[in-house]
This record gives C-alpha cells, structure tokens and sequence, in this order.
C-alpha cells in the first residue's frame, strides 16, 4: 500500500499520522496485520527507527498492539480517549462524586500536616474569595476554586495535587454555569462563606475530623443542586 512520502522533520509525528489515518480511515481494520517495519518504512520514506516510534505511539492510543513472534496488528479503529478529554466529556454528578472522595480525604490530611506557610496560604486564600465575591461569577468561581486547590495542597501529597489539578477545568467550567443558572449569588453574592470558613479554620487548628465533614457537607450541597437541574 503506497502512503506517500513524507516532509522531512517531525518525521515521527508524520508517520503516526499518516498511519492512524490509515487505520481510522478502514484501510485496515481490527484484526489486521500490518506491513513489517522495512516494508512501512519504505512506504512512508523514513527509517526503521521512526516507524518504531509511530507504531509505539499508536500502541499508546490504543490503536495497535504488538505481538510476540507474530508482528502488529489492529486491535481498534478508534484511539482511546485520555484522561483530560474523558473528564471534558463526563457527567458533572459523576465528577463531584470523584471530587468528593479526592478532597475529603486532602482535607484531613491537610489539618494533620498543614505548615505554618500553609495556615498563611488558607487564610489568604479565604482572604480572597471574600473580596471576589464583589466581583462577577467567574471571577468569584476562580477564587473558589483556588480556595479549595490550598486546601489540597495542604495535604502534602503529589498524587492528590495532580488529581486535583486535572479536575480543575472541568469544575471552573461548571461551576461558573451552576452560579449563573441558579443565580447562587443574587441574594449573597459570597455565597458559601460560612461553610469554608469553618472548612479553613478546622484545617488550620488541626481538626481532620472537622475539616472532612465540613467539606464533605458543602460538596454534597452542591451535588444536591446539580441533581436538582
């Protein structure tokens, strides 16, 4: 099969192109063995070492999958979507449940570890969404948020933090929406307040208890409206 040859650089970007097409587009479907790496290195006008890169690109995406003995073959006509796109893509309910568990546990652990330079990010970061709330929606949603990312950040676990900052797209995004579709703020335009008070403050003297069920309460609020629309 003749796929053309390719401009030079960047050459193995090309060529997991020029082959996802071929195999999204049914040139070869699910199940099919593909040419051998001399035979698609010919084809595409590149080296041996550049089709390798392709092909493991392509294993990634979940495309191809590479077989002891026997060569690679299709194992999926559609990539496999990444964990950013699938959080774009997911029910905002099914996202707050996951958020729920992720910052609950964050809380706890930041009333347990939370350094002096931590009390004065909190209480800054309270600070804040205070004076957002005399601003518009996305500017109150944003400092909300950044309330929330201290409090995870607090906890002095990597794993959390990085869990945390892939849901903060999605939840800027909704969250705005929900603000402004209920008009959350039209009466108390810094809405929450009391709730993350006493969320900062447990944190600060300590309290894992505390701090858990105060934000679990004020997420499970907020579920409580989106399950509502």
């Amino acid at each position: 099969m003749a796929l053309g040859a390719l401009r030079p650089s960047p050459l193995v970007e090309q060529a997991t192109e020029h082959l996802r097409e071929q195999i999204t587009g049914g040139e070869w479907a699910v199940g099919t063995k593909l040419p051998g790496e001399t035979t698609l290195a010919k084809s595409l006008g590149v080296g041996r070492s550049t089709v390798r890169e392709a092909l493991r690109a392509l294993a990634g995406a979940g495309l191809v999958q590479a077989r002891q003995g026997a060569g690679v073959f299709v194992i999926a006509t559609k990539p496999k979507e990444d964990w950013a796109t699938q959080l774009r893509q997911a029910v905002i309910t099914d996202v707050y449940e996951v958020r729920m568990l992720v910052e609950v546990e964050a809380a706890q652990l930041a009333a347990q570890r939370r350094t002096d330079d931590d009390i004065a990010a909190l209480h800054g970061a309270l600070a804040r969404r205070r004076d957002a709330a005399n601003g518009g929606n996305a500017e109150f949603v944003e400092a909300d948020i950044a309330l929330h990312e201290a409090v995870v950040v607090a906890a002095h676990n990597p794993v959390l933090t990085g869990l945390f900052t892939e849901f903060v797209p999605v939840l800027q995004r909704r969250l705005l929406d929900l603000v402004e579709l209920l008009s959350l703020r039209s009466d108390n335009p810094n809405h929450g307040d009391e709730g993350h008070a006493v969320l900062i403050n447990a944190v600060v003297r300590g309290d894992a208890e505390a701090a858990g069920h105060a934000l679990r309460d004020e997420l499970k609020q907020t579920l409580a409206l989106l399950h509502s629309l």
